[in-house]
C-alpha cells in the first residue's frame, strides 16, 4: 500500500474514476508492485487476497475455491468490469479465469453493494488487466518453483511473453501465458492429497491468450478485450484418501483416471467505449460476453449421487458446469449539475445468464438449463458542498426474471418430475454514506449498503427429492437481500497511514453451504448475521523500511431453527478465521528489496444452538521470504513459501473434516524468476 497521501490512489470500480478518500467504505487496491511480490511465491490469487485481505478466507490451494468468501459471504469476481462469478450455479472456480500474471492491479471493495450487480454480497474483486504501452515495448517472464522433496516431480514453469504498442491514435497489447504445475509436498515430505473430482492445479497444465487494443479520437476511446484462459489436471495421480481421527492426511499415488481431467475453460470477450463530452457528460459503455466451462473429474469409487440401474452398477460419471454470459452496461457522469457541488452517476445494466450442469459421460442433466434475465436501472447521488465532507446516496432497482423448463432429477433424488415455471422478482437497493475528513490526515466514513443475488438455483433445482413440486412456487429460489453496514476511521500523514472498520452484514433469508453424507453440498436458506473488524497500517519508519499489519476477526450465526434469531456459528465453509498479517520490507541497494512476511491464523470453535462445539480449527503460522534484485536488464526473483516449514491442515479440510479431502498444506518451497521489459 501506497504511503503517500491517499487522493493519490485512484479507485476505477466504482464505475467512475474516485479518489479513495471519497468512498465511504473500506477498498484495498493491491497495485502492480505488490501483486508481483505475492506472485513470486504462489500463483494463485486466491493466496494473494489472503496475503493481503485477512478478511478473506485461507485460500484451498486447489482449482476450486469453493468456501472462499470475503466477509462471510460471496464476492462478485470481474476481469475489467465483466462479471466470472456464477451464482446460478456456483461450482467454485471463479477464482481461477485468468492468468494473474497479465493482471495491473486488483481492485478490492469490501462488504455488499450494488455497484456491479448481480452476486456482490460480500463484496468485489475487480481483476484490472494491463494497458497498452505507449512505445514499442516487449515482456519476458521465465520462473520456476521446486520443493527439495523431488525437484521433478514438484517443480512448476510458467512463461510469459507480450509485446506492446501504439500507432498514432491506435495501441495494441498481445500476450500469451503457459504454466505447468508439479506436485506438492507437505511439511513432512509427503505428497500432498489430488482432489480428483472438484479439481486440483498440482499436476496441470494452464494457457492464457490476452488481447487488449484500442482507438482514440478527439475524446473518445473504444478498446476491445479478449481473454482465453484454459487449466486441465494432467489426471495422472489418484488420491488416497486419510484418516480424520487418526490424523492421517489424504495422499496420492501415481495412476490412471477414467473420465477426463478436471479443466476450466473460460473466454472473456468485453467492448467498452467512452465519450469524455457527451452532452456535457461523461459516457461509458461496456459489452460483453463470457463463455465459461468447468469440468469436475472423476474418482476411481464411484460417486453414489450419480449412480442409475439403467446404466449398470459401479458407474463412473463427471459433471460439467456450463454458464454463458451477455450483458450491458450503461454509466453516464455528471459533475457540477446547475452549478452545484452535485454530481450524478446513473445507468443501466442488462445481464442475461444461461446457466446448467451435465453429466458428460452418459449425457445426462443433473441441473437443468437455466436462463435468468436482469435489468437493473441505477442511480447514484454525491454532494461535496460542505467543506471536507462528502455525502453520498443511491438507489437501485432489480427486475429479474428466471426461467426454468420442466425437468427430472437424478434417480438419485427419486427422478422426481418438477414443473418448470418462470418466477419473476423485483428488489429496490438503496445506499447511503459519508466521509469527513476533519484534519488532512484523519477521515472518517460511514456507510449502508444493500446488495441482491441469487442463491445458488442449480445446486437448489438438482437436489429436490420431494415429488410434486414446480419452479414457480419453490420457496428456496427466493433470492438473498444483504443488508451491510460500517463505520471505519483513518488516518494517513505520509509515513503511517491506518485504518480501522467495523461492519454487519445481514440477511433474513441468506444461504448457507451444508455438506451431505455423500460429500455433496446442499445449500441451506436461513437468516444469517455476519459481524467483524478489520484493522490495518503501514509505517515507514526509514527510508528503507516498511512495516505492515492486517488483522481481521469476524463472527458469524444462522438460524438452526427458523424461529427468527440466529442461534448457532456459521461454519469455516462459510466464513474465514480470525488473521493476523505482518509484513516488513527492506531496501537494501538500489537494487535490492526484500519482504517477510508472517500469516497467523487464530484457532477457532463453532457451536450449535445448544453451545455443543462442533468443529474446532487448530490455527497456524506460515513465514514466506522474497528478494527482487534488479540484473541482467531486468528483475530476478526468489522467494521462500512457508520458511519455517510449518506442518498443518489446511482451513478448509478442518472446517469440513472428509477422509478423501483431509489435506495438508503446502511445506518449505522455493521460487525463481526473471522477467525484464524490452
Amino acid at each position: 500500500m501506497a504511503t503517500g497521501q491517499i487522493e493519490e490512489v485512484i479507485v476505477t470500480s466504482s464505475r467512475v474514476d474516485k479518489p479513495l478518500s471519497t468512498i465511504p467504505n473500506t477498498v484495498t487496491v493491491i497495485d502492480q508492485a505488490s501483486l508481483e511480490r505475492q506472485l513470486s511465491i504462489h500463483n494463485d490469487i486466491s493466496t494473494v487476497l489472503g496475503n493481503l485481505v485477512p478478511s478473506f478466507s485461507p485460500a484451498r490451494q486447489k482449482m476450486t475455491n469453493a468456501g472462499e468468501t470475503l466477509r462471510g459471504r460471496k464476492p462478485l469476481y470481474l476481469i475489467d468490469g465483466v462479471p466470472q462469478s456464477n451464482p446460478l450455479r456456483n461450482g467454485g472456480r471463479d477464482g481461477h479465469t485468468v492468468d494473474p500474471t497479465l493482471l495491473e492491479r486488483v481492485e478490492v471493495l469490501h462488504g455488499a453493494n450494488a455497484i456491479h450487480g448481480l452476486g456482490a454480497a460480500g463484496g468485489i474483486i475487480n481483476l484490472i488487466t494491463k494497458r497498452p504501452s505507449k512505445t514499442f515495448e516487449q515482456h519476458l517472464r521465465v520462473d520456476s518453483a521446486f520443493q527439495s522433496e523431488d525437484i521433478g516431480e514438484s517443480g512448476d514453469y510458467g512463461l510469459r511473453y507480450s509485446l506492446s504498442n501504439s500507432f498514432d491514435a491506435a495501441d495494441v497489447l498481445a500476450g500469451v501465458s503457459y504454466r505447468s504445475t508439479g506436485m506438492a509436498y507437505d511439511a513432512n515430505g509427503d505428497v500432498i492429497g489430488v482432489d480428483n473430482t472438484q479439481g486440483d492445479t498440482m499436476d496441470s497444465e494452464s494457457l492464457d491468450l490476452f488481447l487488449k487494443t484500442g482507438y482514440d479520437w478527439d475524446d473518445q476511446r473504444i478498446e476491445l478485450m479478449v481473454n482465453r484462459y484454459d487449466i486441465e489436471s494432467n489426471h495422472k495421480w489418484i488420491s488416497v484418501p486419510g484418516d480424520v481421527d487418526a490424523d492421517i492426511p489424504s495422499g496420492a499415488v501415481k495412476g490412471d483416471l477414467p473420465a477426463e481431467g478436471a479443466r476450466n475453460k473460460v473466454t472473456t470477450v468485453s467492448l467498452d467505449y467512452r465519450n469524455a463530452e457527451w452532452f456535457g457528460q461523461e459516457l461509458r459503455l461496456q459489452a460483453f460476453r463470457q463463455d465459461f466451462e468447468a469440468t469436475y473429474g472423476a474418482q476411481i469409487t464411484p460417486i453414489a449421487t450419480f449412480q442409475d440401474p439403467a446404466y449398470g452398477p459401479d458407474l463412473i460419471d463427471q459433471s460439467q458446469n456450463n454458464s454463458e454470459k451477455i450483458g450491458l452496461k450503461l454509466t453516464l457522469f455528471a459533475d457540477e449539475i446547475g452549478g452545484l457541488p452535485l454530481s450524478l452517476v446513473y445507468g443501466l445494466d442488462v445481464l442475461q445468464d444461461e446457466t446448467w450442469q451435465a453429466l458428460i459421460q452418459t449425457g445426462r442433466t443433473w441441473v437443468p438449463e437455466t436462463k435468468y434475465d436482469n435489468l437493473a436501472p441505477y442511480l447514484q447521488l454525491e454532494y461535496s458542498g460542505i467543506e471536507r465532507v462528502t455525502l453520498t446516496a443511491g438507489v437501485r432497482h432489480e427486475q429479474s426474471e428466471l426461467e426454468v423448463d420442466d425437468f427430472t432429477t437424478l434417480y438419485r433424488y427419486g427422478s422426481q418430475f418438477v414443473r418448470g415455471g418462470n418466477p419473476d422478482f423485483s428488489e429496490t437497493l438503496y445506499n447511503a454514506g459519508g466521509t469527513y475528513q476533519f484534519t488532512d490526515s484523519w477521515r472518517v466514513f460511514a456507510n449502508y449498503a444493500e446488495a441482491f443475488s441469487m442463491p445458488d438455483v442449480g445446486r437448489v433445482l438438482r437436489g429436490i427429492n420431494e415429488p410434486g413440486q414446480d419452479v414457480e412456487t419453490f420457496l428456496d429460489l427466493t433470492p438473498i437481500l444483504t443488508e451491510n453496514s460500517e463505520i471505519g476511521l483513518e488516518f494517513d500523514n505520509g509515513t503511517l497511514s491506518a485504518q480501522l472498520s467495523y461492519y454487519t452484514s445481514n440477511s433474513d433469508f441468506g444461504q448457507r453451504l451444508q455438506r451431505g453424507d455423500d460429500g455433496i453440498y446442499t445449500v441451506k436458506r436461513e437468516k444469517t448475521d455476519v459481524d467483524g473488524l478489520e484493522f490495518r497500517a503501514d509505517w515507514a519508519f526509514t527510508e528503507a523500511d516498511v512495516f505492515g499489519l492486517r488483522y481481521a476477526e469476524a463472527e458469524g450465526r444462522f438460524d438452526s431453527d427458523q424461529d427468527g434469531k440466529v442461534d448457532s456459528d456459521l461454519g469455516g465453509t462459510n466464513i474465514s478465521p480470525d488473521r493476523l498479517n505482518l509484513s516488513w520490507e527492506h531496501r537494501w541497494t538500489g537494487t535490492l528489496n526484500t519482504r517477510l512476511q508472517l500469516n497467523h491464523l487464530f484457532d477457532r470453535k463453532v457451536r450449535d444452538s445448544e453451545d455443543v462445539t462442533v468443529n474446532s480449527f487448530d490455527g497456524y503460522t506460515t513465514v514466506d521470504l522474497m528478494a527482487d534484485l534488479e540484473i541482467f536488464g531486468g528483475v530476478v526473483s526468489a522467494s521462500v513459501q512457508n520458511l519455517g516449514n510449518e506442518d498443518y491442515y489446511t482451513y478448509y479440510s478442518q472446517s469440513s473434516p472428509n477422509d478423501l479431502r483431509n489435506f495438508k498444506g503446502v511445506g518449505r518451497s522455493f521460487g525463481l524468476s526473471y522477467q525484464r521489459y524490452f
